[in-house]
């Protein structure tokens, strides 16, 4: 290590001799930091539910044995912990059995176990189960974002659509179907993919439900706009056929990440003819973080009364996220992915989904996790910015099944 000199003494030997210790931020105020900050708020977020979740853990969970200490613990494994333990629901959130009862929720997270519409490697009809497993590594509180989610919101899973892996049509409408019966509760869908084919018919499921108009936020390295792959409604057409619907106008579509080598010409004719929005990783290179998202929101936002947001996890740089159908080299660091979702929820979401998880090709869950980490954080976002629920004001054609 390279030291300065102080009248020709090496600093190090300078401050021993003098005992004066070297300050180079003598005016950081801890106070000021956002460390420290979020630690003080902490103070400030409730525990009852934590509270009445340990108290039902002992009364459906049994005394623990005589031996054991800590007397919150119950001798069958109930709720949150250990973590490693359990039935995994998403981030352990209580199973909702009777789907009627979803409305009670504030958030409603649906599995679409599909990957009928992937056009090279399948497997991400195990998509759903990878992220539900792997969501058991986190708690519900986030230190940076001073959020617990057990505590300010209600979230539950409904569990899985019951696709048909051998037609997709008869899928997408299982798909809809389920959806617009989530959102006509009123419990905003959290839908864990499955191939991006399903976006058209998850964006179908909400436009069903209202006459307002709705933008879409479009994360992936790939367009996924042409009319059809190998003469079907794949994964590579989700937003030409949920543009066409009259309250999805293809204005409000904002693409973000799009690029490499694995964009078909076909969709990019769409682009121009439809005159979506597209902004390539250079651009957000150029752009930075705060403008892109500025830039997306405004776009999605323009004369919109709600923004769906669709994640593919192969917008990420395929280092980072190995588990996908269609790696691409070249996408987002994780931080920078996470960065723009939170400023983007942060305006308020009717929805959000995470494709293209696909656990077959993962190593160590990390692609799942990511996909996990996605999700909470545009959960935790809505909360902290008091949007959690801001999607109902724009049900004015609920559904009855």
């Amino acid at each position: 290590m390279t030291h300065s000199r102080i009248g020709g003494i090496p600093g190090s030997l300078a401050m021993a001799l003098t005992g004066e210790r070297r300050r180079h931020h003598p005016d950081f105020d801890k106070m000021q930091a956002r460390g420290w900050k979020a630690a003080m708020a902490e103070a400030d977020i409730p525990t009852t539910r934590w509270e009445a979740e340990r108290a039902a853990a002992l009364r459906n969970g049994l005394d623990a044995a005589d031996s054991i200490e800590d007397r919150s613990i119950s001798t069958f494994a109930r709720g949150e912990l250990p973590h490693f333990a359990g039935i995994n629901t998403f981030l352990k959130a209580p199973h909702t059995e009777n789907v009627r009862d979803v409305g009670k929720f504030d958030a409603a997270v649906v599995g679409v176990p599909f990957d009928g519409g992937t056009t090279y490697r399948p497997g991400t009809r195990f998509g759903p189960q990878g992220m539900r497993k792997i969501s058991a590594l986190y708690t519900p509180y986030n230190y940076e974002l001073g959020v617990d989610l057990r505590e300010q919101m209600t979230l539950c899973d409904a569990g899985d659509v019951f696709t048909i892996p051998a037609n997709i049509e008869k899928t997408f409408d299982q798909i809809s179907r389920a959806v617009s019966h989530v959102f006509s509760s009123g419990a905003m869908p959290v839908i864990l993919g499955g191939d991006h084919s399903i976006g058209f018919a998850t964006v179908r499921g909400i436009a069903q439900c209202t006459s307002k108009r709705i933008g879409i936020i479009h994360f992936d390295r790939h367009a996924d706009i042409q009319e059809k792959d190998l003469d079907e409604r794949m994964h590579t057409t989700p937003w030409f056929h949920a543009t066409n619907m009259p309250n999805v106008p293809a204005t409000n579509l904002v693409q973000i990440g799009i690029g490499g080598w694995q964009v078909p010409r076909e969709a990019v004719a769409e682009i121009r003819g439809r005159n979506t929005n597209v902004l390539t990783m250079r651009d957000v290179e150029e752009l930075g973080i705060d403008r892109t998202a500025e830039i997306a929101l405004d776009l999605a936002w323009k004369d919109a009364d709600a923004v769906y947001l669709s994640f593919d996890i192969d917008c990420v740089d395929c280092g980072f996220v190995p588990g996908t159908g269609w790696p691409e080299p070249g996408g987002f660091l994780p931080r920078e992915a996470l960065g723009l979702v939170g400023r983007v929820a942060a305006e308020g979401l009717c929805g959000i989904e995470v494709v293209e998880v696909s656990p077959p090709y993962d190593t160590s869950d990390i692609t799942s996790l990511f996909g996990v980490r996605v999700i909470v954080d545009a959960l935790g976002t809505l909360v902290a910015h008091g949007k959690m629920g801001s999607h109902k004001g724009i049900i004015d054609k609920p559904v009855s099944l």
